[in-house]
């Protein structure tokens, strides 16, 4: 028997901006605390803003392929059953893999950019002291609203159930037959 499980693309944007929100609190005001503001202020150049806005957009293309990656290298039809996409109704970039796999890969998968892109960077900002890394790491901490809202999902689901993410939408089947869904 299979299951699809999705979420409201604007619930998940609205659940974004509070998490934006919540990380500007909870990693923005020790920050702010940590370092000095003549310290914060050195690291405003045009240089470094320039190089700040690149990293955005690379960032959305990072997020993604990170996804990928780590669906592929966990699981035996690696980059094959990866693909690529956006979502124009939402200017929503997405990466789908095409085969069931355990829970535990799902995620891993949608996990990973969370940690790379986001708690890795914010982290990273408050022993270095470069405002830049810290909104990079919130931003990206923010983009993964989706995937973490996918995985408290996810975390609903037995140990034992196989996940395939959905072609279409922002969501998965729950497979714990093994068997594919009939859509």
């Amino acid at each position: 028997m299979s299951k699809k499980v999705s979420i409201n693309i604007v619930s998940a944007n609205v659940f974004a901006l509070l998490l934006f929100v919540g990380c500007i609190v909870v990693l923005g005001v020790p920050f702010t605390l940590i370092w000095p503001m003549h310290e914060i202020n050195s690291h405003f150049t045009l240089s470094s803003a320039n190089l700040f806005l690149i990293a955005i957009v690379v960032g959305v293309f990072l997020h993604e392929g990170i996804h990928g990656l780590t669906f592929a290298l966990l699981n035996r039809g690696g980059f094959r059953n990866v693909s690529f996409g956006v979502m124009w109704k939402y200017l929503m970039p997405y990466c789908h893999y095409s085969k069931p796999m355990s829970r535990n890969r799902y995620i891993a998968g949608a996990l990973a950019p969370f940690l790379i892109l986001g708690v890795v960077p914010s982290v990273w900002a408050l022993f270095c002291g470069n405002p830049f890394l810290l909104v990079y790491g919130i931003l990206y901490i923010s983009a993964a609203a989706g995937d973490l809202w996918m995985v408290w999902l996810i975390l609903k689901e037995s140990p034992k159930s196989m996940i395939l993410d959905h072609p279409s939408e922002a969501g998965f089947y729950v497979l714990d037959d093994g068997k594919m869904p009939a859509e």
